[in-house]
């Protein structure tokens, strides 16, 4: 697989296209960011943490029947994934209250949220990622109702799949955001999963053990990374 020209650079990984049409490959990087690129830090061995994190989940849930663009790991920081037509909304569940939740609402940190909350939010850095519904998305064409319930279904089905693998690892999963796209009219699950993304809670103690150690400047960042990895199984060099 021949690795060509950058066709995207996030704030954590970059993106590759390759000499075949329907594949890309996945750099993640070292940079940490928060706050919308207003703290950014460069943690050493973060971009290999989350690649094979990423890897190791996207293939946990590929054998559970979610279809995900993950392909196969090329070295300790990139992955081949396949090239998706990607839906600019995020899907977030929340199983206890925490971040932008417990702002909005009021709610006290760490409540059990039964069932569980499904949120939209647009993907759009310029305007702070803003909260939306339903009727948004198919009123201005990011995505059908069908495209749409489907998502709802395979994030609902993530939820169930990580909870009971978080779970047995001694962790909580308090919340989590995930990206869909299209591959050849299919929705697929796209982008990654990682500490970066969802929020992750030691079961007994409550120690957070997610990106929220570097928002609010807790410090042990990766070694938190690090202990989740170690936790589920995760091979790390």
């Amino acid at each position: 697989m021949e690795k060509r020209t950058e066709l995207y650079r996030g704030k954590a990984k970059s993106v590759y296209t390759t000499d075949d049409p329907d594949r890309l490959i996945l750099l993640f990087r070292n940079d940490t960011s928060a706050f919308d690129g207003k703290k950014i830090e460069q943690l050493d061995r973060k971009g290999m943490v989350n690649n094979r994190f990423n890897a190791f989940i996207m293939q946990k849930l590929e054998a559970a029947g979610v279809p995900t663009q993950f392909d196969t790991l090329l070295s300790d920081t990139e992955c081949l994934v396949r090239k998706l037509e990607m839906i600019p909304v995020e899907c977030v569940v929340r199983n206890y209250a925490a971040g932008s939740l417990v702002r909005r609402l009021g709610i006290e940190e760490g409540c059990t949220l039964n069932p569980p909350t499904f949120e939209l939010f647009l993907k759009n850095d310029a305007m702070g990622d803003p909260f939306i519904n339903d009727s948004h998305v198919v009123t201005f064409g990011w995505a059908t109702a069908e495209q749409l319930g489907r998502m709802r279904e395979l994030t609902l089905q993530v939820n169930r799949i990580l909870n009971e693998l978080f779970d047995q690892a001694g962790l909580l999963l308090v919340d989590f955001k995930l990206e869909f796209g299209l591959f050849k009219g299919e929705i697929v699950l796209g982008d990654e999963f990682s500490p970066d993304g969802c929020r992750l809670w030691d079961k007994e103690t409550r120690k957070k053990m997610d990106k929220d150690r570097f928002r609010q400047g807790l410090g042990g960042v990766i070694e938190a990374y690090e202990e989740v990895a170690h936790r589920l199984g995760v091979e790390l060099p």
